[in-house]
């Protein structure tokens, strides 16, 4: 006999990804950059593909101005990674960190 299951929706992990990212410094918001066309044309911010055990992911997020750009991706990749691990107890798969644009 099996133990107590849990299931996550897609909308917990999403506000999961989106709660990491933003507590990371220098990350003005989640979303995408431009124009609000553009961005409803682009589609979510956030996707995510779930396996049976893990979860690959693709966050598109605006900078804030003056903010070095690989260090900023590789701290979101971070952030989110854990999150997903230890939040969600799932397996993070690849986290594909997208800057649209520089803002603030």
């Amino acid at each position: 006999m099996s133990g107590p299951t849990l299931w996550v929706s897609r909308a917990v992990i999403e506000d999961t990804i989106r709660l990491a990212a933003l507590e990371v410094p220098g990350v003005c918001r989640v979303g995408r950059g431009g124009a609000a066309w553009a961005r409803w044309v682009a589609g979510p911010a956030i996707r995510i593909e779930r396996g049976p055990d893990s979860v690959a992911v693709s966050v598109t997020l605006v900078a804030r101005p003056a903010q070095p750009l690989v260090p900023l991706t590789r701290s979101v990749r971070a952030a989110v990674t854990t999150a997903v691990e230890r939040t969600l107890d799932l397996e993070a798969g690849p986290v594909t960190v997208i800057v649209d644009g520089v803002g603030s």
